[in-house]
């Protein structure tokens, strides 16, 4: 048995603690169950009981426990604002596909946001038609419930790391976060970057261990490795303490032990009033509101979103746009709305602490400060951590420019990419060596290649090349990025994967069996360089089994020349319609991307050779014509042609080759620039 100090409203109290506690035991007991044996156990009604603690020293009850963030950890100058007990602003972040956005789903339907006859779609905060498709959340949206009085403010964020940025914007606006983990697979890289930012800000965390009903569930792992990375992460002593809530996001299910979860979210929604404060505001001083997230409405402009800092905001009244420079403007509100359930209500004022979206200035932009017109003053400026990867985006050169894309201009090209700029924080643009050349550069290759399929659905028509990464030159010497990739292999296919990692400069640093049977867990540290092309690799090589995860983690010395193809192309050299004849002939050098009847040109790669290097052919020509008649037509047996998609095909294209991007089409050629440069 061990001593344990703990601090309740003020006053300093020891506990006895059995030696073998873990975090989990902590955690649970700590805040889900009272500590004494005596005491009674929690029930299973749909709110969770509030905690109190029993002390041997102490025969009174006292109230809960502050979750995560104490007074002690906050800036003095911020004990002289107030907080609001009747506003909880929280994100909800967690690694790709551990069910957020499920989880959302839940809590909207059981605080009533819907009608009960009303159709609800599945993942009702994935609006956006690129979001439905790829099963993924691209872009953070904002939402709102009632619960108990208490209304709670809820933005739901990406998973992916390659849209980062979108997470650290928001986290400008919220007091919490729900880290949301999966039952078997515990933190994940993503999870690991969402709380490392958390953390840095200094907000409350409580833990969702989501998914709790899968038969290979393993919620004290999960509990104990989410632990150790607070530990690793420096979190303070306070933030460690974390609340632990297990839950069903499908089944709209919580509860504080694994075995015995409520009928619905109630102890989630209690978790959440107790543990996350409310936002501190200063209510009396000049108005402070910092712009976070800006969207665009084809009738009232450009929307601008963040939380109200300071101050009342009040529609039509005068204001102070300004940056962190100091250099301000002078602006009106035009309409100002505020969230309610699932939608924004026209409002005629909002108090500080609350979320809230402003119509009216039209040049506004993500990290400037709406301010009071007399006494404002900026608030910092939001930061996001640099881009690691860069493309070219140029005008169609192709021979076949124009017959589908209504946008084809470099005009057309550099005001798009303006507009993207105002919005996504994470990405760069600059010129490229031409006046039709832009230089795009963002956290990953997803995160351009969503752009890309973006411009293309608008109508827009252009050039891609090969993804590169972003070096560093720092004291004369060659810095590259490298990130923690993450493989979830079958153990059959191990080998496979672990030679194709190590041909690209991979280091491993941890293996471990995964929850499911079977199932390894492979760490590496890899540069960005043998990232790219290589999910299409581990695929093949683990028969499509193998899941891959990458996260950015620091600038370290150059690695070395790595190779990711070995294979040449397929070119074409004549312009025309293919051939069966032609396709039949030409299958036996490779894999095709085409099939008979598809319109080709000159330069245009038309598959992949069987060796190295790449091997120019004719798959327009045609079977001649002779005199002399045959008994039987020759039967052509043709294979099926490979089908890749936008990210397949940026993932295949090297130095020399490039996409053509139109909205219909998608493919690739040769770089005539580039060939005339090897010659």
């Amino acid at each position: 048995m061990e001593k344990m100090a703990l601090t309740v409203n003020g006053s300093l109290f020891s506990t006895t603690l059995p030696k073998t506690s873990s975090p989990l035991f902590l955690s649970n007991q700590l805040f889900g169950l009272p500590l004494s044996s005596s005491s009674s156990s929690s029930s299973s009604s749909s709110t969770a009981a509030k905690p109190r603690l029993q002390f041997a020293s102490k025969s009174t009850t006292y109230g809960p426990i502050k979750c995560s963030v104490s007074e002690a950890t906050e800036p003095k100058k911020k004990r002289q604002l107030m907080r609001r007990g009747d506003v909880r602003n929280i994100a909800i972040v967690a690694h790709v596909d551990h069910g957020k956005t499920t989880l959302v789903d839940a809590m909207l339907k059981q605080t009533k946001v819907f009608r009960d006859n009303q159709f609800v779609q599945e993942r009702i905060m994935d609006s956006n038609d690129l979001e439905r498709e790829r099963g993924i959340t691209i872009l953070s949206k904002n939402t709102s419930v009632s619960y108990k009085d208490t209304k709670i403010n809820i933005i739901d964020t990406p998973g992916h790391s390659d849209f980062g940025g979108e997470v650290e914007r928001i986290l400008n606006m919220v007091e919490g976060i729900l880290l949301v983990v999966d039952s078997v697979e515990g933190p994940m890289p993503q999870t690991r970057f969402v709380l490392k930012k958390a953390l840095e800000f200094g907000h409350a965390v409580v833990v969702v261990v989501n998914k709790i009903d899968r038969p290979t569930a393993r919620p004290e792992f999960v509990v104990n490795s989410t632990f150790e990375l607070f530990i690793e992460l420096n979190a303070t002593d306070e933030q460690c303490d974390f609340q632990v809530i297990y839950a069903s996001g499908i089944k709209g299910q919580a509860g504080l032990t694994p075995e015995n979860l409520a009928e619905d979210l109630g102890p989630l929604f209690e978790s959440i009033i107790r543990c996350i404060p409310g936002p501190r505001i200063d209510k009396d001083g000049a108005l402070q509101m910092l712009v976070t997230n800006i969207e665009y409405d084809e009738h009232k402009g450009r929307i601008a979103i963040g939380r109200l800092q300071a101050g009342f905001l009040e529609k039509g009244l005068d204001v102070k746009i300004c940056t962190s420079e100091d250099s301000c403007r002078y602006g009106r509100i035009g309409e100002l709305y505020v969230y309610d359930k699932f939608n924004r209500v026209p409002a005629e004022s909002v108090e500080a602490g609350d979320i809230c979206a402003v119509c009216g200035i039209t040049d506004i932009q993500i990290g400037e400060t709406i301010a009071d017109k007399v006494n404002g003053k900026p608030l910092p400026s939001i930061k996001v951590e640099e881009p690691t990867v860069k493309m070219s985006f140029s005008i169609n050169t192709a021979p076949f420019v124009g017959r589908e894309g209504k946008y084809v201009t470099s005009r057309n090209l550099r005001d798009r990419l303006s507009r993207e700029l105002e919005r996504n924080l994470a990405m760069k643009v600059e010129d490229g060596e031409t006046a039709d050349t832009f230089i795009v550069s963002g956290r990953g290759t997803l995160h351009i290649t969503i752009l890309i399929e973006n411009m293309r659905r608008e109508g827009y028509e252009f050039m891609v090349g090969p993804p590169k990464v972003i070096n560093k030159t720092v004291n004369d010497k060659l810095l590259e990025p490298f990130e923690i990739a993450t493989v979830e292999v079958p153990e059959e296919h191990m080998g496979a994967v672990v030679e194709l990692l190590g041909k690209r400069r991979g280091l491993m640093f941890d293996m471990q069996g995964a929850g499911s049977e079977g199932t390894t867990l492979l760490k590496y540290k890899i540069p960005t360089r043998g990232l790219l092309g290589l999910r299409n690799a581990i695929l093949t090589a683990s028969r499509g089994t193998a899941i891959l995860n990458t996260v950015f983690d620091s600038y370290g010395p150059w690695a070395g020349d790595i190779s990711t193809r070995d294979l040449g192309s397929l070119v074409a050299f004549e312009e025309g319609a293919s051939t069966s004849y032609a396709i039949a002939s030409s299958q036996e050098r490779g894999q095709m991307f085409i099939a008979p009847g598809v319109e080709v040109y000159k330069g245009q790669i038309v598959g992949i050779h069987q060796r190295p290097g790449d091997l120019a052919l004719n798959v327009c020509k045609k079977k001649a014509a002779t005199n002399v008649r045959s008994n039987k037509e020759q039967t052509v047996i043709l294979d099926t042609p490979l089908d890749y998609s936008l990210d397949d095909c940026i993932e295949y294209i090297q130095e020399d080759e490039l996409v053509e991007v139109t909205p219909q089409s998608i493919r690739m050629c040769k770089n005539p620039k580039a060939t005339n440069k090897k010659r």
